[in-house]
C-alpha cells in the first residue's frame, strides 16, 4: 500500500484502503496534537496552487475586483466642502487635525467616533466568524486580496501549476530569467501603487501625485510609499500563506467566537469514507465519493489537506469546494463532498436526521444586538451632532485679583470651536452671578446688553480671554458656582459650560 503523500505538490494517487476511519472529532484531536508536536520553526516549502474554475473563486474574483476598486479609486473621489476646506471625499488631514468621511467631519476632540466605528468592525467580524467561521480571511482579507492578485500576475508569466514547478526546478536560463524578471517587476509596481494609494488617504491625492511624478513631494511621502509597498511586496509575494499561519492572530482567536453549529469549509467524512481511486463503470457499493485525486490540495493557497479536519492554516476560502465539485460531475457523484457545514451535522447525520444551518443562536443574536446598539448610538450621536463646542479653563495663577476698589477679578480663557460651514459670531453670557462686569480682551463688538461678541471663522478655533469682576460683598464664600452660556447668534445652538468664580476665604 502506498503511503499517502503530504505535499500538495506531489498529486499523487492514493490506495483505497477499507480501514476505518477516524470521525471528525477524532480527526480534530489528532491535528491538535500534530499542531502542538510541531517545531517552532519550519523551513518554508513553496505552494504552487493550480487554478481553479466555480462559483467560489468567482466570488473571490468580484470580491478582489470590489475591494481594490474602492481602495484605489476612494482618494480620488471629490465632495465640495466650500472654499478653503479639502474637497477630497475621503481624507484624513493630519496637518489640519481632522478626517473627513464625505458628509461627516470628525475632530480630535470626537476620537470616539473613530472609537465606535472600530468597536462595530470588531462585533461585526465575531458575527461573521460565529456564523461562517473565516469568511473574512477567505474573502475580504487585504493578505488574501493581494495575495491573489500576485497569483493572477505570477500564473500570467510563469504559467499554470505545472508549469511554475517545471520552473523552479529548471536550470537558470534567459527565458527562466526573463519570466522571474517580468514577474517580479510587475509585482513592484503593484506594490508601489498600493503603497501610493494610502499615503493618498493622507493627503490631496492629485496634488501629491504631481508632486511623486516630478520628485518634488515630502521625504515622508516616499518613506511610506517604500515601506508600504515593501510590505506588499514580501506579504503577497514571498510569505503569502505564512503571514496568515504566523504572523497573524486572528486563527488562534476565533475558535472563541465558534461553536459545534459554526459553518465552515469542511470535508464529509462520513460520504467521502473510505476513499480511493476509482475506475469508470465500476460500482460505488462499499466504498465513499472521495476518489483520492487530491485535488483540494492542489488548489489550496496553504497547501493543507481539508480532508485532515479545520486546521488553523485553512482561510476558508471555499476553492476546495469548487475544486471537488468540478471532480463529483466528472465521476458522476453528487456535489458537496466538501462544502460548508457544521460540526453539528455530523452528529445529525449519524443518527439519520437532516442537516440544519441554524444561524440564529444565542451567540450571533447576542453579538447581532451589542453591533445594533452602537450602530444606533453612532447614528444618534452624529444626527445630534453639535456645530459648536466650547472649552472654559479658569486661571489658576493667580487664583483671584482684588483690584483696589475692592472687587474680586477672576481671569477665563474661553475656547471656541465653530465646527460648521460658515463663519459664526458667539454671545457669551454669566448665569450664577447677580451683580458683575465682564470684559473680553480684544474684542470691539458688543451687544446692546454689553455682552461680548465674538466672530469665529468656520472650522476654526479661537482663544479669548474673558475677566469677570463682582463686588467684594456678593461673594458670600471662598468659591462660587457660575455658568458660561456661548450661544450661536441667529440659530438655537447654545452651549453651557459650568465653573467657579474664586475668591478670598472669609
Amino acid at each position: 500500500m502506498a503511503n499517502e503523500q503530504k505535499d500538495a505538490n506531489s498529486p499523487k494517487s492514493e490506495e483505497v484502503t477499507n480501514a476505518p476511519q477516524p470521525n471528525i472529532k477524532q480527526a480534530q484531536v489528532e491535528a491538535v496534537n500534530k499542531a502542538v508536536d510541531r517545531p517552532l520553526y519550519a523551513s518554508r516549502k513553496k505552494i504552487h496552487p493550480q487554478r481553479v474554475k466555480g462559483k467560489f473563486r468567482t466570488i473571490k474574483w468580484f470580491m478582489m475586483a470590489f475591494t481594490l476598486g474602492i481602495y484605489y479609486i476612494a482618494p480620488w473621489l471629490r465632495w465640495d466642502r466650500g472654499e478653503g476646506i479639502p474637497d477630497q471625499a475621503i481624507l484624513i488631514d493630519i496637518a489640519g487635525r481632522r478626517f473627513y468621511f464625505f458628509v461627516i467631519e470628525i475632530w480630535p476632540q470626537e476620537v470616539y467616533y473613530v472609537t465606535g466605528l472600530m468597536i462595530m468592525g470588531g462585533i461585526a467580524l465575531f458575527l461573521v466568524t460565529s456564523t461562517a467561521g473565516r469568511m473574512w480571511c477567505g474573502y475580504s482579507c487585504p493578505q488574501t486580496i493581494w495575495t491573489d492578485l500576485f497569483m493572477v500576475v505570477e500564473r500570467f508569466f510563469e504559467g499554470e501549476r505545472n508549469a511554475r514547478i517545471r520552473l523552479d526546478k529548471a536550470p537558470w536560463s534567459l527565458i527562466k530569467l526573463y519570466k522571474r524578471i517580468a514577474k517580479h517587476l510587475s509585482w513592484i509596481i503593484i506594490a508601489l501603487m498600493t503603497g501610493g494609494a494610502w499615503v493618498f488617504y493622507f493627503s490631496d491625492a492629485p496634488t501629491l501625485f504631481n508632486q511623486l511624478i516630478s520628485n518634488s513631494a515630502s521625504f515622508d511621502a516616499y518613506l511610506w510609499i517604500s515601506l508600504l509597498a515593501s510590505f506588499t511586496y514580501v506579504f503577497g509575494g514571498i510569505a503569502r500563506e505564512q503571514v496568515c499561519t504566523y504572523m497573524c492572530p486572528w486563527p488562534r482567536i476565533q475558535a472563541v467566537m465558534m461553536d459545534e453549529e459554526t459553518l465552515a469549509v469542511m470535508y464529509r467524512h462520513d460520504r467521502g469514507e473510505p476513499r480511493g481511486p476509482h475506475k469508470k463503470n465500476d460500482p460505488w457499493d462499499g466504498r465513499g465519493d472521495c476518489v483520492s485525486c487530491r485535488q483540494c490540495m492542489v488548489v489550496c493557497p496553504a497547501g493543507i489537506d481539508i480532508r485532515d479536519g479545520l486546521q488553523l492554516e485553512c482561510i476558508q476560502c471555499s476553492l476546495c469546494i469548487d475544486a471537488c465539485n468540478s471532480i463529483m460531475k466528472k465521476v458522476g457523484r453528487p456535489e458537496g463532498l466538501i462544502a460548508y457545514d457544521s460540526l453539528k451535522n455530523f452528529d445529525r447525520r449519524e443518527i439519520g436526521e437532516k442537516n440544519q444551518f441554524r444561524i440564529i443562536r444565542p451567540r450571533t443574536i447576542i453579538y447581532s444586538f451589542i453591533l445594533f446598539v452602537v450602530t444606533l448610538i453612532m447614528f444618534f450621536t452624529l444626527l445630534n451632532r453639535s456645530t459648536i463646542d466650547v472649552n472654559i479653563l479658569r486661571d489658576r495663577n493667580p487664583l483671584y485679583v482684588q483690584l483696589s476698589s475692592g472687587d474680586i477679578r477672576n481671569g477665563y480663557t474661553v475656547k471656541i470651536m465653530n465646527k460648521s460651514a460658515e463663519n459664526q459670531k458667539y454671545s457669551i453670557g454669566i448665569e450664577g452671578l447677580n451683580t458683575f462686569e465682564l470684559r473680553a480682551e480684544g474684542i470691539t463688538e458688543y451687544n446692546d446688553e454689553g455682552t461680548p461678541i465674538i466672530s469665529v471663522t468656520r472650522d476654526k478655533l479661537r482663544s479669548v480671554k474673558i475677566y469677570i469682576s463682582i463686588p467684594r460683598d456678593e461673594l458670600l464664600s471662598d468659591s462660587k458656582d457660575i455658568t458660561f452660556k456661548i450661544h450661536q447668534i441667529g440659530s438655537d445652538t447654545n452651549d453651557i459650560q459650568s465653573t467657579s468664580f474664586k475668591g478670598p476665604k472669609l
